[in-house]
């Protein structure tokens, strides 16, 4: 069993992501991470765990690398999207984050990605997120209700937790609507 099949692991979508557009090679990957208005404001990835990841996704099969000469210096690989790749990829996109940790980096680094696909994927990945986010929230407010009595510690920690995903919900909103009158422009 593959690495991204047990833990799929947000950099390395991303990696997916950008080969989706085109081929690329490493360095010009590197570059779009770090670019501020790109991933670069989400988080950071130094160079060599960069490589690490490419050769990772090659060996695992959703990647495939060809060597392109270079006058005055070395080859250098340009690595492009494999079937499997771009299924694991397209899969990822619209799953709705599963925990609430995870929230700031990973759905951040979804919804980047699905703003560049056709506008069906970002509304399914949105009403998805929606969806898991009240299913959070309901579990916080059961589990609010049955330590409120017992334990005001826990209760202010549910509290805490049910006002971050409120927060969620919230800011799902402004993109469904930042989505919409998008639309309505083109």
């Amino acid at each position: 069993m593959s690495h991204m099949t047990r833990i799929p692991l947000t950099v390395e979508q991303a990696l997916l992501g950008f080969l989706r557009e085109r081929p690329m090679h490493g360095y010009e990957i590197h570059q779009r991470l770090s670019r501020p208005a790109e991933l670069g404001v989400v988080w950071r990835l130094k160079p060599g765990q960069l490589y690490a990841l490419l050769d990772r996704l090659e060996e695992e099969g959703y990647i495939a690398a060809t060597v392109e000469p270079q006058e005055g210096r070395p080859p250098r690989k340009v690595f492009c999207l494999t079937e499997k790749g771009a299924a694991t990829f397209a899969a990822w996109v619209e799953s709705p984050v599963a925990r609430g940790r995870e929230f700031r980096l990973e759905f951040l680094a979804k919804l980047y990605f699905a703003r560049r696909e056709p506008p069906a994927v970002l509304a399914r990945l949105v009403e998805r997120q929606r969806a898991q986010c009240a299913q959070w929230l309901a579990e916080q407010q059961q589990q609010a209700e049955q330590v409120q009595a017992t334990d005001p510690y826990e209760w202010l920690v549910c509290r805490f937790r049910s006002g971050q995903i409120e927060a969620m919900l919230a800011w799902l909103e402004v993109v469904a609507s930042q989505q919409i009158s998008e639309s309505t422009k083109m």
